[in-house]
């Protein structure tokens, strides 16, 4: 097959959606399959390459001023490029995909690609990787009101399969845009055991002088919807019972609500801020952590599959029935607290600290079940055959 894979996020700009769609695109090359990255331009990346057996084209893109809201990463558009839209259908014109693979709802690469792929008759999958939520009334009113008026007319005229990744979007993909059991697939986010299963060769606990000290990582960019509040809330119980314990917040710091809250109780000295690491220093900073909290304003997202999948106990904020099919059990494969609850946190930390014995069983179960569950290999298996049945229906149809 020919396999056009879209993403406005895409390497080297970091995080869960980029890598997911990146992996994915690579296991479907490395199956033998023709795959194309189409994908907006970022920093010095070059416009054109070839990686892991398929072709990356980066277009010319208009970079989104950061306002505040939940979605306020460095986000770039690409249609407001002029040509761009003329680009991305040569493109697809050119290579004749059999199918394409969508990444973001609300993405303008995603919905032009999709337009090529509704006008062409090409079967197209859609991942919803971000919902677009929020605990602000204004900016939750905000949001509802874009699904509403824009998101959902546009993908009502896409006709996409969606693929959905935990419980939490399927009742929002339900209920904003009236998916079903017969539209969508629920395949788990795919995690990259190999990048795990490679040497550590950075020592994260001598870099930032934290020798033996008990530490917390919490990494992934810090934004609204991940603020990192129910954990500098929880600080002050937890350095109460262990007084040398520090937390190492790893990732872009869009919201700084966390700061200015640590200063108000007299925890900033706890804290580690590093910005940004690069992918390859992600498993080093696991290695270092006793814990890792990073979900804690609802959810359970690549960044802490990895950390489970690493052998590193892992807390966040879902339902044991967050990934339809997978079985989570708390306190037995992973640790779940109610979203937003600081003292759940606070306990849950200080028990795992009280008995390492304990942590580290919760540790290894959790490593299993990621390893057999979310393993790239089985998620890109679990594709592959819904892009071959799909074109077959559409052969059909032809």
């Amino acid at each position: 097959m020919r396999i056009a894979v879209v993403n406005n996020f895409f390497p080297p700009r970091v995080g869960g959606s980029a890598h997911m769609a990146a992996s994915l695109a690579a296991q479907f090359a490395a199956a033998g399959h023709e795959v194309l990255a189409v994908t907006a331009a970022y920093g010095d990346a070059p416009a054109e390459e070839e990686r892991d057996g398929y072709r990356v084209v980066r277009l010319p893109a208009v970079k989104m001023p950061q306002i505040g809201l939940s979605i306020d990463f460095d986000m770039s558009f690409a249609s407001l490029r002029p040509g761009n839209w003329r680009r991305l259908w040569k493109l697809l014109d050119e290579f004749k995909p059999d199918a394409i693979h969508l990444h973001g709802q609300f993405f303008d690469l995603s919905w032009l690609a999709g337009i090529w792929a509704r006008r062409h008759d090409v079967p197209a999958l859609l991942t919803i990787h971000t919902l677009l939520i929020s605990d602000n009334k204004l900016y939750g009113g905000v949001f509802r009101l874009l699904d509403a008026v824009l998101v959902r007319p546009i993908l009502a005229y896409l006709k996409p399969k969606y693929v959905i990744l935990d419980k939490l979007g399927v009742d929002y993909c339900v209920a904003r845009y009236g998916t079903s059991d017969a539209n969508s697939e629920y395949f788990p986010i795919a995690v990259d055991t190999g990048h795990f299963a490679k040497p550590v060769t950075k020592d994260i606990r001598a870099e930032h002088g934290i020798g033996d000290a008990p530490l917390i990582v919490s990494l992934g960019h810090v934004i609204p919807l991940r603020n990192r509040l129910p954990l500098i809330e929880a600080l002050p119980s937890i350095l109460d019972k262990h007084p040398g314990v520090r937390v190492a917040v790893v990732g872009r710091v869009y919201h700084d609500a966390f700061l200015k809250r640590a200063a108000e109780l007299g925890v900033s000295d706890a804290l580690i801020v590093t910005g940004a690491v690069p992918k390859e220093d992600v498993p080093a900073y696991f290695a270092a952590a006793d814990i890792v909290t990073h979900d804690l304003n609802g959810g359970c997202g690549t960044a802490s599959l990895e950390a489970m999948l690493s052998g590193t106990a892992t807390i966040a904020s879902v339902t044991e029935d967050n990934y339809p099919g997978i079985e989570l059990r708390n306190g037995e494969n992973v640790l779940l607290v109610r979203p937003d609850d600081a003292e759940a946190v606070a306990r849950t930390v200080i028990e795992l600290l009280d008995d390492p014995a304990r942590r580290a069983l919760i540790a290894q179960r959790a490593s299993e079940m990621v390893r057999s569950n979310f393993g790239l290999d089985v998620v890109a298996e679990e594709h592959l055959r819904t892009f071959e049945k799909l074109v077959s229906e559409a052969d059909v149809l032809r």
